[in-house]
């Protein structure tokens, strides 16, 4: 595979990640170990993409780099978001999914009404092209499989979803889009280009697209300063 390259900076490199290739194996075919290799030199994840997820990956150049990053992360101050497609319309065109989240059966994650530590997600959605419903999220937490769920409790599962009911697809129809961030003083505004696909493909969709580009820019339902302050302490 060769790695597609977003970005590159002395202190980190933005990569595409492909949906269907883990970050790590054991038996070395990990992604990580992928873009070492074509790097010729020690790389350090700073986040995870799931296996099926697709779009930017953030990968530090030193162990500095990735400390500076793991505190950016820590802060919030790195801003990201994610586009899905569902077969069904949410309960609402727009809104904040907040829970505390649990292990249920089979790895599968759960989301309660409960806010002791919860998992925080902005939403908005459009029309998505052949009946379905385009979904642009913003994560202010990051939990296991956290926008899946919060989708899933929204009544619009993602596409390709089998695990919280989504639609038939060839692949999970969840892409990390966009990623924001200051950097020494100067911000960066990195896309990863949408998926080949023909849910991506549709016309509808890559309207919608150019719209919500780019997505920093947007208006999106906030969470609560309550709520805020609740994950800020975590």
């Amino acid at each position: 595979m060769t790695p597609a390259l977003i970005a590159e900076h002395p202190d980190w490199l933005a990569l595409h990640k492909p949906a269907g290739v883990s970050m790590h194996s054991e038996d070395g075919a990990g992604l990580v170990v992928q873009y070492q290799h074509w790097h010729g030199a020690p790389l350090w994840p700073v986040h995870r993409l799931d296996r099926d997820t697709s779009g930017v990956l953030l990968m530090a150049r030193s162990a500095a780099a990735a400390a500076t990053f793991g505190q950016l992360f820590q802060q919030r101050r790195v801003e990201k978001f994610y586009l899905g497609l569902s077969a069904q319309r949410p309960h609402r065109k727009m809104g904040v999914v907040a829970g505390d989240m649990t292990s249920g059966r089979n790895g599968n994650q759960r989301l309660l009404h409960t806010l002791e530590r919860p998992a925080v997600t902005s939403f908005l959605s459009a029309a998505g092209g052949r009946g379905g419903r385009l979904l642009l999220m913003r994560p202010w937490t990051g939990r296991t499989h956290q926008l899946r769920v919060a989708m899933k409790a929204e009544g619009a599962p993602l596409r390709g979803d089998r695990r919280y009911g989504g639609a038939a697809a060839e692949h999970l129809c969840l892409h990390a889009w966009g990623v924001r961030f200051a950097w020494q003083g100067q911000w960066h505004q990195l896309q990863a280009p949408l998926p080949a696909s023909p849910w991506y493909d549709d016309v509808v969709v890559q309207q919608q697209c150019r719209q919500w580009w780019p997505p920093f820019a947007l208006t999106m339902p906030r969470p609560a300063d309550t709520l805020l302050r609740r994950i800020g302490s975590q």
